[in-house]
């Protein structure tokens, strides 16, 4: 009896692969060939620019490169069948390559830029593609803006003025892209117009302008937004969007007119920026703690303090939403609003409107009971008396003010109710901030701290062996380059310094009395970090530098050590 020989099908799959037709070898080349670009050319350089193991990638994506390869030439089916399951099979492990790279590097916030992410949605591409065959048609722009009707504005002829003011409102926004600054300022200035660029709350110089250059920019913006161009007295806000090949970023444009002259402001991502929880704040574990108590009250006047483009408004928004806003009541009374607030109601108060006064607005909100209301502004002397003199036993009342440290809070609250005692009566706590920027992370230059530095800063010498300092260079093929994360600039990204306080029965003996002293002292014995002391910590744990320590501290009571230590 003849024996029955089974052939091996993995030699079958082989002799399928190479004999269905040489020409479906023709059709594996072009995905393969488009993988091997994108790893070799686009992948690869992001990995080298951003640090993120350029070795280990590489080695990934060989083996999934090989994996595709196997799957088409032995995949146990014969024939067009097995060549069509095989190929399938090949762009799927393809493309599972890409979106893990793109998925896996995109997390990696610490080190690559939100800015220079890779995007595997290529719906954003539309109006890019529409704005790039507008150009070919008129002028060759680099961004596409959208006005607040959700059109593309179409860049100018080539051939007429206007081109080039819109190719100098482009530069305005881009080189500020590029310094990773969140506001760009055209300002009056002694000889004419300055630019100036708000990185990480650092204000970095810009170009000079004569005043028919600027103002061309600015009414090309302002016109853009929305806003009437020929309105060069009041403040006016508009919103658009700005958009690249990479990315989509909501700004809003502010212009206020002056007797020097027109002023614009370009904010990028204005709600992203105020959008944190209390715990992303930069409260220390002790003072986060005293933050949910006093969230948790639901009576008293809690004073906010931080000086402009310091997180007040952030903190304020923070602090509101500790409060359940579907179970109670919850309003604000603002002149702005950075942000749409869930299930709060944010009245907006118009200093231009005739007949309306900001003290008479906040008594209206308080009358109506509410049970959490946060004023974003204390302007004036009648808007405090309000908030002393209302029903606070059943309102939990949020004050916004413009001072940097705690005690500062307390006392321009006081001398703006005029009564000390209705004063401290009404107060349950203080809360105050500044920002610190956050070393980058990818060039910081670690270092041993002498003795003596240690000493004036009143570390202890036995448990703090290191601390950190800007770098802004970092070695690329043992070359030293600019940092790509941090543009040179040594820190990326700030932090808030906190001090936060309760305010009790002896606090309140000591505002009553208006005795400064004592009320630092008893601020003292609640044995709370102040905000000179929570910049030591956040030095010792290598988040700042004590450069940056002095930079922000340096008006504080207890900073002079850390100034001459630096």
């Amino acid at each position: 009896m003849a024996s029955l020989v089974v052939p091996d099908t993995g030699v079958l799959a082989m002799e399928g692969f190479f004999l269905v037709g040489w020409w479906y070898a023709l059709l594996v080349l072009p995905p393969f060939a488009g993988w091997a670009w994108l790893v070799s050319t686009v992948f690869d350089k992001h990995a080298a620019r951003f640090f993120l193991g350029r070795e280990k990638w590489n080695l990934i994506h060989m083996l999934f490169g090989i994996a595709a390869l196997c799957a088409i030439a032995f995949m146990p089916l014969p024939g067009i069948v097995g060549f069509l399951a095989g190929y399938a099979s090949l762009l799927a492990i393809l493309a599972l390559d890409v979106g893990v790279f793109v998925l896996v590097t995109n997390r990696d916030t610490e080190r690559v830029p939100e800015t220079a992410r890779l995007r595997l949605d290529f719906s954003h591409l539309a109006d890019a593609r529409q704005a790039k065959k507008t150009a070919k048609q008129a002028a060759t722009v680099a961004l596409s803006i959208v006005g607040p009707n959700k059109t593309v504005i179409e860049a100018p002829n080539k051939e007429t003025p206007e081109y080039q003011v819109r190719v100098a409102a482009e530069q305005f926004y881009i080189h500020g892209s590029r310094l990773g600054a969140y506001q760009m300022d055209i300002a009056p200035a002694k000889d004419g117009y300055q630019v100036s660029y708000l990185v990480d709350g650092v204000r970095q110089a810009g170009e000079k302008m004569p005043p028919q250059s600027a103002v061309a920019i600015i009414d090309y913006w302002k016109s853009a937004a929305g806003l009437d161009v020929n309105d060069r007295r009041r403040r006016l806000n508009g919103e658009l969007t700005i958009r690249t090949d990479a990315e989509s970023v909501p700004a809003r444009i502010t212009s206020l007119g002056s007797q020097s002259g027109m002023r614009l402001t370009l904010t990028t991502n204005p709600s992203k920026a105020v959008r944190r929880k209390a715990s992303e704040l930069g409260l220390l574990d002790q003072q986060f703690e005293v933050v949910r108590s006093l969230a948790s009250e639901e009576s008293g006047v809690v004073l906010l303090g931080s000086a402009g483009h310091n997180g007040r408004t952030t903190t304020l928004y923070s602090m509101l939403k500790l409060h359940d806003a579907y179970t109670s009541n919850v309003q604000t009374i603002e002149l702005e609003p950075q942000d749409s607030l869930e299930g709060i109601r944010q009245i907006v108060f118009d200093p231009y409107k005739e007949g309306t006064e900001y003290a008479v607005t906040v008594r209206s909100v308080l009358r109506r009971d509410p049970d959490v209301v946060g004023i974003a502004e204390l302007p004036d002397e009648a808007t405090a008396r309000e908030v002393a003199g209302s029903d606070f036993d059943r309102t939990r009342i949020y004050v916004s003010l413009n001072v940097d440290n705690a005690l500062a809070a307390v006392q321009l609250f006081v001398k703006a109710v005029g009564d000390p005692g209705k004063a401290a009566t009404c107060l349950h706590g203080v809360v105050a901030q500044k920002l610190i920027r956050r070393l980058c992370e990818n060039c910081r230059v670690p270092y041993a701290p002498p003795p003596d530095l240690l000493k004036k800063l009143g570390l202890p010498g036995d448990k703090v062996k290191q601390l950190f300092k800007k770098g802004g260079q970092v070695l690329i093929r043992n070359k030293p380059e600019i940092c790509p994360i941090c543009q040179g600039l040594g820190y990326k990204g700030q932090t808030g310094l906190f001090e936060v306080y309760r305010i009790g029965p002896s606090e309140r003996e000591m505002i009553k009395a208006q005795n400064w002293s004592g009320l630092r002292a008893e601020f003292r014995k609640q044995q709370l970090p102040s905000i000179s002391q929570a910049a030591l910590r956040r030095a010792v744990e290598g988040v700042t530098s004590i450069e940056e320590i002095t930079r922000v501290t340096s008006s504080d009571a207890g900073a002079g050590e850390a100034r001459k230590a630096s």
